[in-house]
C-alpha cells in the first residue's frame, strides 16, 4: 500500500484516543479525513475544530460522497467496533481497503526511524515523555500518543516525519505490526486475559514483539523481566539506573548512570516511582538515539504530564484533587505509592470505577487488595466498554472483598454528596471509563467548597 496514492481516509471509531491521533496526522499531511464515533466528546469536538467531519449515527448515508469511492479511500477501524457495525460491513463488502488502527500505524512508521514503547503499564506517559524530549532536541519526529499531552494539548506531536514515536499496544496483539529501531518493554503483568486466555500467552506475545526489531535494533527491558536487552531500573545495577534520589518541593532530583557517563542533578516533576521509571526509560532511549545529553536534561525538567495520568486538578494547602486513568491493580498500587510518598500524613479518599467485566473478574483479588490501602473507598458500577455483563461479576461483589471497612458502593450522582461527607484532604478519581467525564464537575464542587 502506497499512502501517497490515498487521498481520503475514513475512520470507524475516530473518537478513540489512538484513532484520533492518526486522524490528526493525516489531516496535517493534506488528506481528506472524516469518521464515525458512537459518542460526541472533547476529542471529537477537537477533530471537528480541525475541519474533520465527524458523525455519531451508524449509517452509510452519513459517510459523505467523497469517501464512497473504494479506489481513493482507505478505511481505518478500531477493534472496539462491534462486528455488526453497518458502515464497517459496507466497506468490507464493497472492495475498500480496510485496516485496523495498528496496521495503519505499522504502515506509517515502516519507513521511519521508529521508537516504540511497549508494556502493560506506563506506555502513554513514557511515549509522551520520549516525544517531548526528542521534540525539544529538534528531532524531526511524529509522536502518536495514547493520551493528551499537557505540553502540547494534543495526542500528536509533529515537527517532521523522519522519526516516529509510538505506543506498541499489546491489546489484540496490535504491536506485532510494528518494526521498531529502538523499543522498550516497561512491564509484562497479566492483563487483557479476555484476549490472551492466560498470562503465559501474554508473555509469549511480548517475546514475539521483541523479535520484531529491525536489523541492528536495540531493545530496552525493565530490570527483572524475562527477556534479554539493555536494562533499566531505579537504584539497582541496570545499564541505565537512577541514583541519589531526593524530593524537593514535590519534584524529584536525581542522577542517571548510563553505560558511558553520569547525568547529574536531573529534575522531573511527576510524582511516583512508576513515573520516575517512565522518565528513565524515555531518557535512555533518547540517549541511545543520539540526542545531546544536556538538552535532554533541560527538556525533562519542562515535561508537564498527560491528562488523566496523576493529573492535579486542585493543589492547595487545604485540598488536593488528583485524577488518574489507572484500571489495573498494579496501576492503582502505583497511584497509592505516589500519593503516600508526596502526602504521607494526609487522609486519602479514592473513588474508583472498574473497567471491563472480564478485568474485574480476572483481577478481583488484586483490585480488592490495592483499593484497601486507601483510607476511604467509594466504588462505582463497572464500566462495560466493549463488553456485555458477565454473570456474578459486579462492583458489589468487589466491594465485599475490600478489607477496609470504610467503603461504599455509590452511583455517579452521589459522588458530590459523598465527597462532602468525607474529611479527607486528598481526593482521587481513578479508572479508565467515563469517570473522566465527572472530573470537571467534581473540581468545580471542590473549588466552591474551598
Amino acid at each position: 500500500m502506497n499512502l501517497n496514492n490515498i487521498h481520503n481516509i475514513y475512520f470507524v471509531g475516530i473518537g478513540g484516543i489512538g484513532m484520533s491521533a492518526i486522524a490528526r496526522y493525516f489531516k496535517a499531511n493534506g488528506k481528506n479525513v472524516a469518521g464515525y464515533d458512537k459518542t460526541q466528546t472533547e476529542i471529537t469536538d477537537a477533530l471537528v475544530d480541525l475541519g474533520i467531519a465527524v458523525h455519531f449515527e451508524d449509517s452509510v448515508a452519513n459517510v459523505g460522497m467523497r469517501f464512497l469511492n473504494p479506489e481513493t479511500t482507505l478505511v481505518v477501524y478500531t477493534p472496539a467496533i462491534p462486528k455488526d457495525h453497518k458502515e464497517l460491513a459496507y466497506f468490507r463488502n464493497n472492495r475498500y481497503e480496510v485496516l485496523k488502527r495498528s496496521e495503519i500505524l505499522g504502515a506509517i512508521t515502516k519507513n521511519t526511524f521508529c521508537l516504540a514503547v511497549a508494556g502493560t503499564h506506563g506506555k502513554t506517559t513514557t511515549t509522551s515523555i520520549l516525544g517531548h524530549l526528542l521534540h525539544e532536541c529538534n528531532v524531526p519526529l511524529t509522536a502518536f500518543l495514547g493520551g493528551i499531552s499537557e505540553n502540547y494539548n494534543s495526542n500528536l506531536i509533529q515537527n517532521g516525519t523522519e522519526v516516529s514515536v509510538v505506543e506498541a499496544d499489546e491489546f489484540d496483539r496490535s504491536f506485532l505490526t510494528l518494526s521498531p529501531d529502538l523499543a522498550c518493554i516497561t512491564s509484562m503483568d497479566a492483563d487483557h486475559l479476555d484476549i490472551y486466555g492466560d498470562a503465559s500467552e501474554l508473555t509469549k506475545t511480548f517475546k514475539d514483539f521483541s523479535k520484531k526489531l529491525k536489523p541492528n535494533g536495540k531493545l530496552f527491558i525493565k530490570n527483572g523481566l524475562p527477556l534479554e536487552g539493555i536494562t533499566y531500573g531505579i537504584e539497582d545495577d541496570s545499564d541505565y539506573t537512577v541514583q541519589n534520589i531526593t524530593i524537593q518541593n514535590g519534584t524529584y532530583i536525581f542522577d542517571v548512570k548510563t553505560p558511558k557517563t553520569v547525568l547529574k542533578q536531573v529534575q522531573f516533576n511527576l510524582p511516583g516511582r512508576h513515573n520516575l521509571s517512565n522518565a528513565l526509560i524515555a531518557l535512555a532511549m533518547a540517549v541511545e538515539y543520539g540526542a545531546p545529553h544536556q538538552q535532554l536534561v533541560k527538556a525533562l525538567a519542562t515535561y508537564k504530564g498527560v491528562k488523566r495520568r496523576f493529573t492535579y486538578q486542585i493543589k492547595s494547602d487545604a485540598l488536593v484533587y488528583i485524577d488518574d486513568y489507572a484500571h489495573h491493580p498494579e496501576e492503582i498500587n502505583a497511584v497509592h505509592q505516589a500519593v503516600r510518598e508526596m502526602y504521607p500524613e494526609d487522609k486519602v479518599l479514592a473513588i474508583f470505577q472498574p473497567h471491563l467485566f472480564s478485568r474485574t473478574r480476572d483481577f478481583a483479588d488484586g483490585f480488592a487488595k490495592s483499593l484497601s490501602q486507601f483510607d476511604e473507598i467509594l466504588l462505582l458500577d463497572i464500566y462495560p466498554a466493549r463488553e456485555l455483563p458477565i454473570e456474578g461479576v459486579t462492583s458489589k461483589g468487589l466491594l465485599q472483598q475490600i478489607s477496609n471497612p470504610k467503603k461504599a458502593l455509590i452511583e455517579k450522582r452521589e459522588i458530590a454528596s459523598k465527597i462532602k461527607e468525607s474529611n479527607a484532604r486528598i481526593i482521587l478519581t481513578i479508572g479508565a471509563g467515563d469517570i473522566g467525564v465527572e472530573v470537571k464537575q467534581i473540581k468545580q464542587l471542590l473549588l466552591n467548597e474551598d
